[in-house]
């Protein structure tokens, strides 16, 4: 048995908790929001985040984050991406040194372009920094649906150790070195998904999502290799695999706020109707960024990012990517 602390009592950190717990070990839940935790403490369920899945009432909820931190062979940090910065900011001073941190948060910092891992560390030097990912909705995860994922880390010992304490007859985990592929991936399959989502509100049809995660994951690995991660990766469970769920499942909130985007909605007003973090908003800016300090070419983001934030029309950025230069589909193929 292992003494876990999850950082974060979200859809995600929820989901994670119960999974854990059913696995035999020691689980105490941090949340930020005193409202939040008594909810959780009272009713032992996430009514708004992950309504139905009942949760143990052996898991410890808690607003107090050195109880979470202190003494725990493993901590699960399960904010969303934008604040992951900050709460790593505020564990620093109460993480053991080497301590294993799993993040889970999908996403790129706008302003340093670092990734999730990339953050933590700079903020938790001593940590040892590992990844999960892939096609991983908590929704289902809360339910024992089974569901395949990958742990990223830096030495195979660590990773064999997280998919031990993890894996379940419903949870299977595989192990990568390729950390930077793995949350690339992660990050942009939410931008992508807002595309599929505004050609859904559009009222597109199986073609053209078909079309955006084929050459989504293109964007993605081109972007991916250039910043050092491997092809593998991107035809696997955080590339391919985490892309479509995103694109086409009703759990979606990245998907859902791009379909309220394409019915012509502001990105402010489907943001407020999600009424969850859309961290594909959050990584759109940088995923450009990205792009243009690797001089990698990233159409359909590039148009999703003028959608988002230079209110381009959604039907006329989609008449832009379809009326682009002709080009072969792989340059690599010969004639």
């Amino acid at each position: 048995m292992a003494k876990i602390g999850v950082i974060g009592a979200g859809s995600w950190g929820i989901a994670l908790a119960k999974l854990l717990y059913k696995n035999g070990h020691e689980i105490t839940v941090w949340s930020i929001l005193e409202d939040e935790i008594e909810m959780l403490k009272v009713n032992h369920e996430h009514k708004t985040k992950l309504p139905g899945v009942i949760l143990p009432r052996e898991i410890m909820f808690t607003t107090d984050l050195k109880k979470t931190v202190d003494e725990k062979d493993i901590l699960v940090l399960a904010v969303p991406s934008p604040f992951v910065r900050k709460t790593a900011k505020s564990m620093a001073v109460l993480v053991k040194e080497n301590q294993i941190i799993v993040n889970v948060a999908k996403g790129i910092e706008e302003e340093s372009l670092m990734t999730m891992s990339e953050v933590i560390s700079d903020e938790i030097p001593s940590a040892n920094v590992v990844v999960l990912s892939g096609p991983s909705h908590a929704e289902e995860v809360g339910r024992g649906i089974p569901t395949t994922i990958v742990i990223g880390a830096r030495e195979k010992k660590i990773a064999e150790f997280i998919q031990n304490i993890f894996m379940s007859d419903v949870f299977r985990v595989y192990v990568s070195p390729d950390i930077c592929g793995i949350e690339l991936g992660a990050a942009l399959k939410n931008v992508v998904a807002l595309a599929a989502g505004i050609a859904d509100g559009l009222g597109y049809g199986d073609n053209t999502k078909a079309a955006l995660i084929t050459r989504g994951i293109a964007e993605i690995t081109r972007l991916g290799i250039a910043m050092g991660g491997k092809t593998e990766t991107f035809s696997g469970l955080s590339g391919i695999g985490d892309l479509i769920v995103t694109c086409a499942s009703v759990h979606s909130r990245n998907r859902k706020a791009g379909y309220l985007i394409g019915q012509g909605k502001t990105m402010e007003e489907a943001m407020n109707e999600v009424q969850m973090v859309v961290e594909g908003v959050y990584s759109a800016k940088a995923a450009m960024g990205l792009a243009e300090k690797y001089k990698v070419t990233l159409p359909i983001i590039e148009q999703v990012n003028k959608v988002l934030f230079e209110n381009k029309p959604a039907a006329e950025a989609v008449k832009d990517l379809m009326l682009r230069d002709k080009k072969d589909e792989y340059q690599s193929l010969p004639w």
